[in-house]
């Protein structure tokens, strides 16, 4: 029988779900393509740790680690080979060594079955959102420049987040409550506030103290949930503020966690910690975590119990403090931080600074921080700053879900030594110099 030469299969992409046409799901597109293109530019655009504390070796000590663990509380060879090798129970199987860790670290007091283990924060992102935003009177709100992991998470379930304006100062719970209102007024229910607290991305703003009880009073009052999104704490030097959950009395914050900043970022291991009680039809009562295990079935089935090992591992290793194994890199983190905002002092001198319409603001902590320059931050002005100057950053446009951000640029700081921020942040000057210059 002849074969008959047909057309491909074309798709039109009008017809695919219209996330696929947002802008927002392009943005680390371009932003690889512009690393890729340009692998002898310093780039202070990947908010990724610094690769010089791991070894490949660690890898197999940390999963031995955990492999002893499980034999000396009585687990036969045949069952430390399939915690290894199968699947694993959807919710994850170190949610105990999890729950320990939070205790130990950040004194919060969660059971293990509150606790679901995913693969990255960004799963833990999604499932919550998918069981938290039931229909279009659902509100999400966002502090706004937020983590487009969260804007991108929503659009994909077709929720367009509700930006909620950070200041130079960071978070005020009045921009809240006057947001929340709004959203009242639309006649839709606001579900649900996420926030990075500490040394957020991409601002580098650390909410206060006093802010901290204000949001849980109004999270009460106005009976929505808090989204906590905090990587960045124990690889930031010095003595944190308490997180949202550890202040938490009346069950209002889902705390995202990972362990992709502080321990081992190719795991991909993160967990969600969701005790809030769930009544059903017929009064039955479970936890938030019990539906996002359900949920979790149908995505990624379970985390892979090879990544879990080695977190595991690694906790066990610490006594169950993963603050342990950070002491060195949140002082790595903490010198980079320091050593760009001096370069930024050197190369931008005052009262040339203001001149020029140049101002940063100045993070104790964390992987970012911003700079205002004096023209169109945008895709084709990175483009030249790569081409012409050697440079990469990231248009913190990126991150405002509503517009916001144009003359802004975010520098992440964790993934350079020494030398790369003192040329860096000099070729960075340069082109900040050339295109004020040439926007005039």
């Amino acid at each position: 029988m002849a074969l008959v030469d047909m057309a491909p299969a074309t798709l039109r992409k009008a017809e695919l779900h219209a996330s696929v046409g947002d802008p927002v799901l392009d943005t680390m597109n371009f932003l690889n393509e512009i690393t890729h293109r340009y692998p002898r530019a310093v780039s202070f655009a990947p908010g990724r740790p610094y690769d010089g504390f791991f070894d490949v070796e660690d890898i197999f000590r940390h999963v031995r680690r955990y492999l002893d663990h499980l034999a000396e509380r009585g687990a036969t060879p045949a069952e430390i080979r399939d915690t290894l090798f199968q699947y694993g129970p959807t919710g994850g199987q170190i949610r105990e060594l999890i729950a320990a860790s939070l205790r130990e670290d950040e004194d919060t007091d969660v059971r293990p079955e509150a606790v679901v283990v995913t693969v990255g924060c960004q799963e833990a992102i999604f499932l919550t959102l998918r069981a938290l935003l039931a229909g279009p009177q659902d509100a999400l709100l966002v502090s706004s420049p937020c983590y487009v992991g969260i804007t991108g998470a929503a659009r994909l379930l077709g929720v367009e987040p509700t930006a909620v304006p950070e200041g130079r100062d960071g978070f005020r719970c009045a921009d809240l409550e006057a947001a929340l209102a709004a959203e009242r007024a639309r006649g839709r229910r606001p579900r649900a506030f996420y926030v990075v607290p500490d040394h957020s991305n991409p601002s580098g703003a650390t909410m206060s103290t006093a802010e901290r009880y204000a949001l849980l009073d109004l999270a009460d009052r106005e009976d929505f949930l808090v989204l906590e999104d905090s990587p960045y704490r124990l690889v930031s030097p010095g003595r944190q503020l308490p997180t949202l959950k550890s202040l938490d009395r009346n069950r209002r914050v889902v705390h995202l966690g990972s362990y992709s900043k502080t321990l081992f970022p190719g795991a991909r291991v993160g967990f969600a910690v969701a005790d809030q009680i769930v009544v059903a039809e017929d009064g039955r009562q479970g936890l938030l975590a019990d539906e996002l295990v359900k949920i979790k079935s149908m995505v990624t089935v379970n985390t892979s119990p090879l990544s879990q090992a080695a977190v595991a591992g690694m906790l066990l290793a610490a006594d169950g403090r993963a603050s342990e194994w950070n002491t060195e890199t949140a002082a790595y983190y903490g010198e980079a931080m320091r050593a760009t905002l001096k370069r930024l002092d050197e190369c931008f001198p005052q009262p040339g600074r203001e001149a020029l319409g140049v101002r940063w603001n100045e993070p104790a902590g964390g992987f970012f921080l911003t700079l205002d320059v004096p023209f169109p931050a945008d895709n084709a002005a990175l483009a030249r700053s790569a081409e012409d100057h050697g440079v990469i950053w990231t248009p913190m446009s990126y991150f405002y879900p509503q517009g916001g951000g144009e003359h802004s640029i975010r520098l992440s700081v964790s993934y350079l030594t020494q030398a790369d921020i003192t040329e860096g942040v000099a070729r960075l000057a340069r082109f900040i110099t050339a295109e004020a210059a040439r926007s005039r």
